[in-house]
């Protein structure tokens, strides 16, 4: 929870609580504590938010109400990506007021540049309402309601109002965006406005949810269960997974590369973060073994399983507890695509303080834990010998990202191989294509720069032989 420079500084949050959440929280008004925490430290070059390799650390950010301009301002472009990036990657958002405001695009107002988000990319407007209370209605549709029934009559009364915005949906109104609440206030401009929305920027961003009003404060009754739904729909979205890079017969995938090397698909793991990892196994194999060698001193777990992302819920196979070297091995292996998992068991402690959650323990797993993981399998025949496989790569995320002028994309090849690396829009048409030919084995670097191109999202995606595609997204911000 944001209460950093010009928000509410608030130490806990009603709703997050009722709901048996885990939170962490920034309550100050120094800016240099809120860029220790948010943007990077000597223990955490990320800040909190993210992952070594960009992921987001936790599964969703609220904002608190204050002032969004100048919040923003506060938090500079570094602190600013590293919400974005949060989002982007998977992260949800929520926010009261100033946090619905800082989501929304920039816009110039007198002259000045509006420090915003970008992360709903639509337009808010400010009404001059202040320090009052309003009625809020709940379209029949809402998915608010899914969660608590609100008295039946389609209603909130009496929510705390304090110069927070509305959703123009009358310009450049984002599709998608769902509107949860209409305010009801006759007196003023923003009557059956939207005063809470949603948005989803694509199959792999979080979900936002936002409200110009202040539900926040409130430990009972319907504006509690408002707060309580809005957390819910936000932490409700279904995440797409990350797959790292495929495993192939007798390789060895090293994890070893921190963050500022900005090559995620190699980067090391966070405290309590999965790796996710692809191999497909030929028909005919006799034993498939996943070998995973972790930073001593530190517990790591190994999961795999057919056909599915392998989180320890489903994982068909698993090696858990002290130590860091784990070892599966699978006689006669359905054939077809396999998943493998890897999670860094270890995390630090939290305690909370007037001006924020500190940390303590083993901070050395917030920069990240290297590892290594191999897998081999045999086969009597001869026919598994991993030759059926097309050769290895593996895909980066571009850095930085959001970018504005150029970044660079990454990838890896095990073996010569030709490729193919395009950049489409979001509506799968191709922009540009960045790089074809033939490629020596090895790791590559190919800067983009595309100055004719509007912001918003994009993606690039790196074919090879037999049709395999890695595809990863991109945001482009001007």
């Amino acid at each position: 929870m944001d209460g950093g420079v010009s928000l509410t500084s608030r130490t806990s949050l009603y709703a997050a609580s009722g709901l048996n959440l885990s939170m962490e929280y920034l309550a100050t008004s120094d800016a240099d504590i809120q860029a220790m925490v948010m943007i990077s430290s000597n223990n955490d070059a990320n800040g909190v938010l993210l992952y070594p390799d960009g992921e987001p650390r936790f599964r969703m950010i609220y904002l608190n109400g204050g002032s969004a301009t100048n919040h923003g301002n506060s938090l500079g472009e570094t602190g600013r990506n590293r919400i974005r990036t949060f989002y982007a990657n998977g992260g949800g958002y929520s926010g009261s007021c100033a946090g619905a405001f800082i989501a929304s695009i920039s816009y110039m107002s007198s002259g000045i540049y509006t420090p915003y988000l970008h992360i709903w990319p639509g337009r808010t407007a400010q009404p001059s309402i202040p320090d009052t209370y309003t009625g809020h209605f709940i379209p029949t549709d809402s998915p608010l309601l899914n969660y608590y029934d609100f008295g039946n009559d389609y209603y909130i009364a009496n929510v705390y109002h304090n110069y927070g915005p509305y959703a123009r949906e009358n310009l450049d109104y984002p599709a998608g965006t769902e509107v949860l609440l209409r305010y009801d206030y006759p007196a003023g401009v923003m009557h059956q406005k939207p005063s809470c929305w949603a948005y989803t920027a694509d199959a792999f961003s979080g979900r936002l949810v936002v409200i110009g009003s202040h539900p926040e404060a409130v430990s009972s009754g319907e504006r509690y269960d408002l707060m309580r739904a809005i957390l819910r729909y936000v932490l409700d979205r279904p995440g797409a997974v990350n797959i790292k890079a495929d495993l192939v017969n007798g390789a060895t995938r090293v994890m070893d590369q921190e963050t500022s090397q900005n090559n995620p698909g190699h980067t090391m793991i966070g405290d309590l973060q999965l790796h996710h990892f692809r191999l497909v196994i030929p028909e005919g194999v006799a034993t498939l073994e996943i070998h995973l060698v972790g930073e001593a001193g530190y517990d790591f777990q190994l999961n795999a399983t057919p056909g599915e992302p392998a989180f320890s819920a489903v994982a068909a196979f698993s090696s858990s507890g002290s130590g860091a070297d784990h070892t599966l091995s699978i006689d006669h292996p359905q054939a077809g695509e396999w998943f493998v998992a890897v999670k860094a068991e270890n995390t630090v402690q939290t305690t909370g303080t007037t001006w924020g959650s500190v940390y303590y323990g083993p901070l050395a797993v917030l920069n990240g834990l290297p590892y290594s993981i191999t897998t081999t399998w045999s086969d009597p025949s001869g026919v598994a010998d991993g030759r059926a496989l097309p050769p290895a790569q593996s895909l980066g995320q571009n850095y930085p990202n959001p970018f504005n002028g150029s970044t660079d994309i990454p990838f890896v090849l095990n073996s010569e191989s030709t490729i193919k690396l395009t950049l489409i829009n979001d509506r799968g048409q191709a922009v540009k294509e960045l790089a074809n030919g033939t490629w020596a084995a090895g790791q590559h670097q190919v800067q983009v720069k595309v100055p004719g191109l509007a912001s918003g999202i994009y993606y690039y995606t790196l074919e090879r032989p037999r049709k395999v595609t890695e595809t990863h997204k991109l945001l482009l911000l001007k």
